[in-house]
């Protein structure tokens, strides 16, 4: 019975719809009774940047923007400043990523970025090809392959398609040309091929294709949505087949179907220009460009830390929803860095510039950083928000009727539903080069956890969870803790999560239960557990009366994680160890009705 149970339990599809979530700043992210049911054909895509590759330099340093400004304001001032090094025109990073400085050819990082954007929604990733004739192929072959098997495992993986040169130039056709003949001719990895009416898409120029039967048949092949490059609320689109990748607000739909709605729309987090470019591209050094914390409607957010709301991020996903496409491009994820260019380069910025990113607010990526904390994941949050107001969302799974589960046992769960279910295969280890001198390495990965159940009857909350493979001992650091927010409310606990179990390791066939003091990763022992493991499943009970809950309704959200790092550091979830569901996701059980 046991292995039916585990088998039955392994065919369950993650369903991040849901899951909750809120961010540090307060915001929940809108569940099933505020979105509403599943909409049809709809679709979310996402500009992806492959290019973050490279030789391995281990001579030189990474070169933060952020840092270098912070610690010597006066570089600014100074192109030749030593602080900027002297690799001209240089590349520097905006921030440091959550994940470190990587390389997009590092799968313990495409595995991740394959899991958050599955559980935000996203279908499509768009992956930047537009520079010259480079298509990253060390990259995307990496992706492919990392994705194929996350998809293997149970992650509902964005398909890929590519946006190459803004234009029907040389370079546009010889990357045309070289994904053809190297992705799409052979058929490999078709299972990952984003398709659009009836064909793969690729967002290219079919200009300047010749007449030669190589040329008929990539002709024939692919949709094609030819990349629009401009900002400017201009008169756009200047031809019927173009997709938009960024425009400032109000944005235009591209493609009018017969019924007179729009194929796609794009949603930017910044655009570097401002009033006085009249929309045209420009350094986001430069004054007053229209930052994360610009709107058009409202201006500049006041705010110190007005870029972490996202003003306008929102401000286009409302034109989005005014224009209600069938597919909307967000930019960006994760581009991360930029070059530093002299006027004569082309630019306006003085005394140098930094085009298309600069500092927290002059950005657009919403792959979570580090310096901004535990507000790292602001936009990620604000990005399934939105995704989830857009395509709608699958109905919750009821609860089951009240059970009375024996501890140790581990076969009273049959009936038991939901099953929350969690991704198998994702606590692989790092062993990556990063850029110029980083290399890393994380082998926090240890149980893998698949799935968990909760029950109840008049006296207890019952919690089940499951993993790959067979348990490791209970005495190991941060062992299968679970993260209980009794109340869903915010406001108390350590992000909310008013009980902890296993913080200290269980002993004998209790586990400690312990309760949050002030908010802080502070806690205290307030009574103990029924606890049981077998094999790869555990188990345990806790008393009603513990969780402060009365009657027969239970309202809660919940959490599983195993090997923590930083404790305190709720950005931990998405770095180590595993976490289910990921990030700040919990799992919701209620009995209340809808």
């Amino acid at each position: 019975m046991l292995l039916l149970l585990a088998t039955a339990a392994a065919g369950q599809a993650v369903n991040s719809d849901s899951w909750a979530a809120t961010d540090a700043l307060g915001r929940k992210v809108r569940e099933y009774k505020d979105a509403g049911d599943k909409k049809k054909d709809k679709f979310v895509g996402i500009f992806y940047l492959t290019w973050h590759m490279g030789r391995n330099d281990t001579t030189s340093q990474v070169k933060n923007i952020t840092e270098i400004v912070r610690q010597h304001p006066e570089a600014m001032k100074d192109y030749n400043h030593p602080a900027w090094g002297t690799s001209k025109p240089g590349i520097f990073f905006w921030d440091e990523p959550l994940f470190g400085y990587y390389k997009t050819t590092d799968p313990w990082v495409l595995r991740k970025h394959a899991e958050m954007l599955a559980d935000a929604g996203i279908d499509v990733v768009f992956c930047d090809c537009t520079n010259g004739t480079l298509t990253y192929s060390d990259s995307y072959e990496a992706l492919m392959k990392t994705w194929d098997q996350a998809q293997k495992d149970g992650v509902k993986v964005p398909k890929i398609a590519f946006l190459l040169p803004f234009g029907a130039v040389p370079n546009s056709l010889v990357s045309l040309r070289q994904l053809y003949n190297d992705v799409y001719k052979p058929g490999r990895y078709e299972n990952l091929w984003f398709r659009w009416k009836g064909k793969p898409l690729i967002m290219a120029y079919p200009d300047n294709l010749t007449d030669s039967p190589e040329d008929r048949a990539i002709a024939d092949f692919f949709t094609f949505r030819p990349g629009q490059p401009d900002y400017v609320n201009g008169p756009f689109p200047n031809r019927n087949d173009q997709w938009s990748w960024l425009e400032i607000y109000p944005q235009h739909g591209y493609v009018k179907g017969p019924d007179g709605g729009f194929e796609q729309v794009s949603v930017g987090l910044a655009q570097n220009t401002s009033f006085a470019f009249k929309g045209h591209c420009n350094a986001f050094n430069t004054k007053e460009t229209f930052g994360r914390n610009f709107s058009m409607l409202n201006g500049f957010d006041p705010r110190v830390d007005g870029y972490l709301y996202g003003w306008n991020f929102q401000e286009q996903w409302n034109r989005a929803f005014e224009l209600d496409p069938e597919l909307v491009f967000v930019t960006e994820w994760n581009e991360f860095i930029a070059g530093q260019w002299l006027p004569e380069h082309g630019w306006d910025g003085f005394p140098f510039s930094f085009v298309d990113l600069f500092d927290s607010n002059h950005s657009r990526d919403i792959e979570p950083n580090k310096s901004w904390g535990d507000k790292g994941d602001a936009y990620y949050l604000q990005l399934v928000d939105n995704v989830r107001k857009f395509k709608g969302m699958t109905p919750p799974e009821k609860a089951s009727a009240p059970q009375t589960i024996k501890i140790g046992k581990a076969d009273g769960w049959d009936g038991v539903a939901p099953y929350f279910a969690s991704y198998k295969g994702n606590t692989m280890h790092r062993d990556h080069y990063g850029y110029c001198d980083r290399y890393y390495t994380n082998n926090t990965g240890r149980n893998d956890i698949v799935g968990a159940k909760v029950a109840r009857d008049a006296d207890n909350v019952y919690f089940y969870v499951e993993t790959a493979d067979k348990l490791t001992p209970a005495t190991d650091r941060n062992w299968m803790m679970l993260f209980i927010d009794v109340d869903r409310d915010k406001a108390t606990g350590w992000n909310g999560y008013d009980l902890i179990v296993n913080r200290t390791s269980p002993h004998g066939k209790k586990a400690v239960i312990e309760k949050n003091v002030g908010g802080r990763w502070e806690w205290e022992a307030v009574g103990e557990s029924k606890f049981a493991v077998n094999g790869n499943k555990l188990e345990l009970a806790i008393a009603k009366q513990l969780m402060n809950l009365t009657g027969d309704d239970v309202d809660i959200e919940f959490k599983w994680n195993d090997n923590m790092q930083e404790n305190g550091n709720i950005m931990d979830f998405y770095v180590n160890g595993d976490t289910a569901p990921g990030g700040r996701f919990n799992y919701v059980y209620t009995t209340k009705p809808k």
